[in-house]
């Protein structure tokens, strides 16, 4: 008699589907479906969590605590309460957002770009990336609420058919940013929960609460690793990392909008779509490797987030902050080769004369000359001082978006209206609340979900181990 050969699903998707199926990432020794499996599952079902997971909780709480005192506060007072003046209109609220819609989008590089691309070091760190992108995205999205100043009439934003005939003024660059943000978030959303539907079911099957198993249960929707459940999984999956990759450029395309759409010294300007982008992907490669680095060293999961997957993201770090410091230049070239008086007296304000000149050097030192360390193989490869990289771009791409805002509003066309901008107690404490929130998100993400993606290691580590490597 003939015998049947027994495959797990991972193995039916890799020999039927080879082209579904990623490259295999260089996972460390010693691993199988079952040690890969217990040491990601663990961390949600069984293993108690380490001092830092709640020391960042706890943090986290107390910022996000502050989040809703400013914003009652904010509420009750109105958007005097912040540092915005004539003709500052724009404050921390559009600096805040363009940072944090641009820490979103490492996480669809990695998740979508990266999968397209065949990158095989993007395995142990997407899911990671995607859950940031959502919860960055979040907060992002808070940011122009709040500006409304009556966050309560929010609803006029959206084209919805009406007894008063009230339509968006579809010409204004920040009616397109609620378009581009709605549908940013829900795709990566999906992508997102798509990739956690495999998983949920490997939770369900080890958890020991019956709670914890109708949960997982509930959010697997039925899954039972058949060929036909793998083989849709897959091409939805493609699907969406093709609908997402062309996100990645025209969602913060579409946020430089707000500022090269204007006539403004300083911001009216063909670069700053790239520009942004090229920022976006350096910000949010620094922030997935802020909260990367510790939560592997917490978690013990060096021998599934390698060397290897953190020395390749530094490496993409470093070349796309290049481009970054090559944006820089070309504003500087521009304003010299316009010919136009305005534009060189803003660079020449910003950079020399003007009282936010100590922002635009900080950023220069946090955004070009730091980062200039990952040339350096020790550097990318070493948690700590990788670690301290990242706390100075992060930093720095605040700052740069800091610079772009005030230094042209508090030195328009009109003298007569030159003014200066600080940001209140209240300005920082919604920053810091959401920073918080962000924290807050992430702790729960890895106490309840997990952080890494079980079914895309074990499939690829299959066809790793039959290959012979």
């Amino acid at each position: 008699m003939a015998t049947v050969e027994k495959l797990t699903p991972e193995e039916v998707t890799a020999k039927n589907y080879p082209a579904l199926a990623p490259v295999a990432p260089l996972l460390g020794p010693g691993h199988d479906y079952e040690s890969i499996s217990d040491t990601i599952t663990s961390v949600v079902v069984e293993k108690p969590h380490p001092p830092g997971w709640f020391i960042m909780a706890a943090v986290g709480m107390c910022f996000l605590s502050l989040l809703g005192i400013s914003t009652a506060y904010l509420f009750a007072r109105g958007t005097g309460t912040w540092g915005v003046t004539i003709p500052i209109a724009w404050g921390f609220a559009i600096i805040n957002f363009v940072w944090w819609i641009g820490i979103g989008h490492a996480g669809t590089l990695i998740s979508a770009v990266l999968l397209l691309l065949r990158q095989d070091w993007r395995n142990a760190i997407n899911r990671f990336a995607e859950a940031m992108t959502i919860f960055a995205v979040a907060c992002a999205g808070m940011f122009p609420l709040l500006h409304l100043g009556r966050p309560w009439v929010a609803f006029f934003i959206l084209p919805y058919p009406n007894s008063m005939g009230l339509w968006p003024q579809f010409r204004s660059p920040l009616v397109w940013d609620v378009f581009a943000i709605s549908t940013y978030g829900s795709v990566s959303l999906l992508f997102w929960y798509i990739g956690l539907i495999p998983d949920f079911a490997t939770c369900r099957d080890r958890a020991k609460n019956r709670f914890a198993q109708i949960a997982y249960g509930m959010a697997s929707l039925g899954w039972r690793g058949s060929s036909r459940h793998w083989f849709r999984y897959e091409t939805a999956s493609m699907l969406l990392a093709g609908l997402c990759t062309p996100l990645v450029v025209s969602v913060h395309s579409i946020v430089s909008f707000d500022f090269s759409a204007s006539q403004l010294p300083g911001w009216h300007t063909t670069i700053f779509p790239p520009y942004f982008v090229a920022g976006a992907i350096y910000a949010g490669f620094a922030m997935v490797l802020t909260m990367a680095l510790p939560v592997r060293k917490w978690y013990k999961m060096e021998s599934i987030i390698t060397t290897r997957h953190i020395d390749n993201m530094a490496k993409v770090m470093l070349t796309v902050g290049l481009i970054v410091c090559y944006g820089y230049a070309s504003e500087l070239f521009y304003a010299w080769y316009s010919g136009s008086s305005y534009e060189r007296f803003m660079m020449w304000n910003r950079i020399w004369a003007g009282p936010y000149r100590y922002a635009y050097w900080a950023l220069i030192v946090c955004n070009f000359v730091v980062p200039q360390l990952l040339w350096i193989k020790s550097v990318r490869v070493n948690p700590i001082p990788l670690f301290g990289v990242c706390m100075f771009i992060n930093v720095g791409m605040w700052l740069e978006r800091y610079v772009i805002v005030v230094t042209s509003l508090t030195r328009d066309f009109l003298p007569s209206s030159w003014g200066t901008y600080h940001g209140t107690i209240w300005d920082w404490g919604i920053f810091a609340g959401t920073l918080g929130f962000f924290t807050v998100c992430m702790c729960l993400f890895i106490r309840f979900m997990p952080m890494v993606a079980i079914h895309e290691i074990r499939v690829t580590h299959h066809k790793n181990t039959s290959h012979g490597h």
